[in-house]
């Protein structure tokens, strides 16, 4: 890296600073010489290197601004660029609205300039040789299903929304062949969002686009108003929607020369279910990087993006039927804990087996008590109880039986987590997490969730969300 910036430089490196990647498995670092100065990009997929160069090049003859590419390692791993500053539109809109200050109408101006622009690239690079494209050519059956495989596994799996797979998969079908119904051969930028948007000397300039690809048009828009941190106000978004709709040209040409018409009205018509599989590739997204990678400003903004989820279910008019995924959208939705209300405490009280790991904290928070259950008498041992679990009346009666070291055991919990309810309540947090764990996940610690749960429940003014997490149940 130093010495690609030495021979385009022509001068030593003499600062480097690593840069924030976000969800990105690039690193980037800011590099300085005496007069010269750029961002450095590693990143060891070259065939997604060879995509960035190519769009970079293609928007750049076309006007738009994107950052100019100054050099490229031999082995095309590294790569300096244009450094545009630290400025994002999110970033340059959070810090005003943190101010007090009313951002709706800078939103709206800096918003309609991302739009003109958008416009500008879906229909000018519609023709470009999509073969560059990474991981795929285009946005079709085969990209969605991927989207959607991820919202299933690292979403639904990960946070427990239980779902019956084959029904799951009738539907996704369903959705798809009405997300491609229309026109899917203009350009889409896929991460088009205010998080890759940089303000650099007042003009907008645009990043992060290697994912490219053919696609359909409502796919971008999304994107910028539905992105969850944004937190776009739901009237602006409608008066952005019918902004571009009122831009986007009436006619355009095909690769063969041919002239078509855009309608423009099945183009609102398809926007809304658009806008839901961005949210469900986001919500896979954020469960991957926030609970996997452990990256917790990602499960940070599940309760941002279920909010826009919560808004689009209370409108909802989709011509086609497709109940199963309906149902787990609005399972989703009615969940306490991906509640971003910040006015009353939510404790979240887990049962789990130490065989399969501790439960994650969605809150971002990094997690709360831990309760071994382990040394507690065990049913699970005795025949007669195995089929059973710790909610069940032949296992309630084998604790009763053995009352005094179950009430001495609890009556400790109930002291500690008392007095942290009263201190959190106090404080005016939002988030409490306790966790009861034994070998299988299925007796002790559910009885004991169940007993603390129903403690919290009868002492204290707040929301107690229970799970069950070897039964997938949420009560």
């Amino acid at each position: 890296m130093e010495q690609l910036f030495e021979q385009w430089a022509h001068e030593p490196c003499l600062k480097k600073v690593r840069m924030s990647a976000d969800g990105s498995n690039r690193t980037y670092f800011r590099l300085q010489g005496s007069t010269k100065q750029c961002v450095a990009a590693i990143n060891r997929d070259v065939r997604e290197n060879e995509a960035f160069f190519y769009f970079a090049r293609e928007m750049r003859d076309k006007g738009i601004n994107v950052p100019e590419i100054y050099a490229v390692s031999d082995d095309r791993t590294c790569y300096l660029q244009q450094d545009l500053g630290n400025e994002t539109l999110y970033t340059y809109l959070s810090s005003r609205r943190s101010s007090g200050i009313d951002i709706n109408h800078s939103m709206r101006l800096l918003y309609r300039r991302a739009i003109d622009q958008l416009i500008v690239m879906q229909t000018s690079l519609r023709d470009l040789d999509f073969s560059y494209a990474y991981p795929r050519a285009d946005f079709d059956r085969q990209a969605l299903q991927w989207d959607f495989n991820y919202f299933k596994y690292y979403f639904l799996r990960l946070f427990h929304i239980p779902f019956d797979e084959q029904l799951l998969e009738r539907d996704f079908q369903t959705f798809i062949d009405y997300l491609l119904k229309g026109d899917t051969h203009y350009f889409m930028y896929r991460d088009f969002q205010s998080r890759n948007i940089m303000l650099c000397n007042d003009e907008l300039y645009f990043i992060d686009f290697q994912g490219a690809r053919r696609g359909a048009l409502q796919y971008d828009l999304a994107s910028l108003l539905y992105s969850a941190k944004s937190d776009v106000p739901q009237f602006l978004r409608d008066e952005l929607l019918q902004y571009y709709v009122d831009q986007l040209p009436l006619h355009y040409r095909t690769p063969s020369g041919r002239k078509k018409h855009l309608d423009k009205q099945a183009f609102v018509q398809t926007f809304n279910a658009y806008v839901l599989a961005r949210i469900m590739q986001a919500m896979g997204a954020y469960g991957f990087r926030g609970v996997i990678e452990k990256k917790d400003q990602f499960v940070k903004s599940i309760p941002l993006a279920v909010n826009n989820l919560r808004t689009l279910l209370a409108t909802l008019d989709l011509p086609i039927e497709i109940p199963h995924l309906h149902s787990v959208w609005q399972a989703i939705a009615d969940m306490q804990e991906f509640n971003d209300q910040k006015e009353q405490l939510t404790v979240s009280v887990f049962s789990f087996s130490y065989k399969k790991g501790l439960p994650f904290d969605k809150s971002g928070n990094g997690g709360g008590f831990v309760f071994d259950c382990r040394s507690l008498p065990n049913p699970g041992r005795i025949e007669e109880y195995k089929q059973f679990t710790g909610r069940d009346e032949a296992v309630i009666a084998f604790f009763e039986e053995h009352r005094e070291e179950m009430d001495a055991y609890l009556n400790h919990v109930k002291a500690l987590v008392g007095s942290t309810i009263d201190n959190y309540m106090e404080r005016r947090f939002t988030r409490l997490m306790i966790n009861f764990g034994c070998t299988g996940g299925r007796h002790r610690s559910v009885y004991c969730a169940e007993q603390i749960a129903k403690f919290i429940r009868q002492n204290y003014d707040c929301n107690v969300v229970l799970h069950h997490l070897e039964q997938n149940k949420v009560l």
